[in-house]
């Protein structure tokens, strides 16, 4: 999920103005992680990503099912 420019401006401002992550991290509902990884950042301007590999190679799921017909057919009770 992207967070609006505004909002990552206003949180760095905070922390900047001597608010500590964990208060910031509550006050404005990001994740620690996300402010230190804003911290470390040159830019705040959300990246866009490319080309994101999905977590399922759909070739090699219906070379799967193709080669394994039995367990594609079994449901889970």
């Amino acid at each position: 999920m992207a967070y609006d420019l505004n909002l990552r401006i206003k949180v760095i401002e905070f922390i900047e103005s001597g608010g500590g992550i964990t208060k910031t991290s509550k006050i404005f509902k990001v994740g620690r992680a996300t402010i230190y990884r804003w911290l470390g950042r040159e830019e705040l301007a959300a990246t866009k990503v490319e080309n994101r590999q999905g977590k399922i190679n759909i070739k090699e799921l219906e070379e799967d099912v193709k080669n394994n017909p039995a367990y594609a057919s079994k449901r889970k009770s």
